[in-house]
């Protein structure tokens, strides 16, 4: 059975976050995320850990697979979310939502991946919110999720959604 949960943040001072996607927590027994990522056609794998400041990608989704260790991190920005992390977890986070690592165990580390092979931009401020979220929203929906291929929460939570937001009244 697949565990999760899905956080949604409002806009803060450093960071947009989205205005549609919600991120998602995973809560699985893995840790060999390199090979399972792969396996799920993200690209640009990288081991690390997570930058101790507010930051986020407008122009990627990311995905952050916890291999070791665990932390405290803060979701969303100054007004975002506390969470505690751990081995086996997972967060999928749409562009613009911002992360930052507020604490770790020593041997904490995290497996980060996209969807595509696009640099990534990584900011630490914008100043047109506006300009911003045309940006975040332009990112294409992630053809797989990351942990479970073809299936998974991500189509729940984002491709429903997204289908449903997409048409504006004028």
């Amino acid at each position: 059975m697949m565990k999760y949960k899905i956080i949604h943040a409002p806009t803060s001072p450093s960071t947009p976050n989205h205005m549609i996607l919600p991120v998602i927590v995973y809560q699985t027994e893995e840790t060999d995320f390199v090979s399972i990522f792969k396996e799920n056609d993200w690209k640009n794998i990288w081991t690390n850990g997570v930058f101790d400041y507010h930051h986020f990608h407008p122009n990627q989704h990311e995905v952050l697979g916890v291999k070791q260790g665990d932390a405290l991190l803060m979701i969303g920005g100054e007004h975002g979310q506390r969470i505690e992390v751990k081995r086996g977890d997972v967060l999928l986070l749409p562009a613009g939502y911002g992360h930052k690592r507020l604490e770790q165990s020593d041997d904490f580390k995290v497996v980060g991946a996209y969807p595509d092979d696009r640099n990534v931009d990584t900011l630490t401020a914008y100043e047109d919110i506006n300009k911003m979220n045309s940006v975040i929203n332009a990112v294409a929906l992630p053809a797989t999720d990351p942990v479970y291929g073809d299936t998974g929460p991500m189509f729940k939570e984002w491709h429903n959604i997204y289908q449903c937001s997409t048409v504006r009244g004028g």
